[in-house]
């Protein structure tokens, strides 16, 4: 993992919380991308997910989030600050 700069992130003993949100986002990212088609080449893949990316952040209304897309959310909190 060194070689391509990344770093393996562990939490603390017993913290099963601190991974739940990646835990989640990852759970949807499959059920809603990457099990629906299959992918190839590679290129596909990565088209795919950029623009699921910018549907998740930017386009996807939640209801815990008054009506709001997570995007609109955060700039709202911000102001509000």
């Amino acid at each position: 993992m060194g070689e391509h700069g990344i770093q393996q992130s562990m939490s603390r003993k017993g913290n099963c919380l601190d991974n739940a949100v990646m835990e989640n986002f990852f759970g949807l990212l499959k059920s809603e991308l990457l099990y629906l088609q299959e992918f190839d080449p590679i290129e596909h893949f990565k088209a795919e997910l950029i623009a699921y990316l910018d549907y998740y952040n930017n386009r996807r209304i939640k209801a815990k989030l008054k009506g709001l897309s997570p995007a609109l959310h955060r700039k709202q909190a911000l102001y509000a600050a």
